[in-house]
């Protein structure tokens, strides 16, 4: 009898990594994917120090007007929609090149908008779009969240970084949740981790390497931990209030 309850427990609710070496191939990806940024970044302060520069690229990007910031929320937009890059890392380059508060409203208005378009997709053409986009058999683990954890339960997974966007709408999008309500959702659940992307963006823009490095450092272990602890997170929100 303990057994079978420990299967249904197990089984209870929508699983992303289906065993432990899944989930430390994951945490090492995060890691690999701060070192790689670094050794980027390393490389253009050596190899082309003017991009390194923020007064030089912002006296180019001022030359451009509106142009700069559509571009950067139209890029946004598109990771949302096609993820070929973090949006975090983006939001961290908004930062460096706008400031913290203009950077975190350009990440958030590009989210909104790609969240908007994935959710009326996954809304318009139902299931069996979703299913070419994401793999059937995970999908399945997804059926019906939303309406086992609610509002709130969906806050939490928009709130926690690790977690994929255009995942999280097309899972919405497939409920019975308002377009309005989810995209309150997006906003707030996703502005605290933009807001501190964007921080440690102008923090090195700014020299101050060191604020810099405890922002980055810390968000690493963040996303790490979530990572690490994401089944038994979503087995959480998953049981609904």
């Amino acid at each position: 009898m303990a057994d079978d309850n420990a299967t249904e427990t197990a089984d209870d609710g929508p699983r992303v990594f289906d065993s432990r070496r899944a989930r430390r191939d994951a945490a090492l990806r995060s890691v690999v994917l701060l070192l790689a940024l670094l050794g980027i970044t390393a490389a253009l302060y050596v190899l082309v120090p003017e991009l390194t520069d923020p007064i030089w690229l912002r006296q180019r990007l001022s030359g451009l007007g509106i142009y700069a910031p559509l571009a950067f929320v139209t890029l946004q937009t598109v990771q949302v929609i096609l993820a070929p890059i973090p949006g975090q890392v983006l939001g961290g380059v908004g930062g460096y090149l706008f400031g913290t508060l203009a950077g975190t409203a350009y990440s958030l208005l590009g989210v909104t908008v790609g969240s908007a378009i994935v959710f009326g997709l996954a809304r318009r053409y139902g299931r069996p779009y979703v299913e070419r986009v994401l793999d059937p058999a995970a999908l399945d683990r997804w059926d019906g969240f939303v309406e086992r954890g609610g509002v709130a339960g969906l806050f939490v997974l928009f709130l926690l970084p690790t977690f994929p966007d255009d995942l999280l709408c097309l899972v919405a999008g497939l409920s019975e949740l308002r377009l309005r309500t989810f995209l309150v959702l997006v906003v707030v659940g996703r502005a605290p981790s933009f807001l501190a992307v964007a921080y440690a963006g102008e923090e090195f823009a700014a020299g101050r390497l060191g604020t810099f490095a405890v922002m980055l450092a810390g968000l690493t272990v963040v996303s790490v931990v979530v990572l690490l602890l994401k089944d038994r997170i979503l087995r959480q929100v998953g049981q609904g209030s």
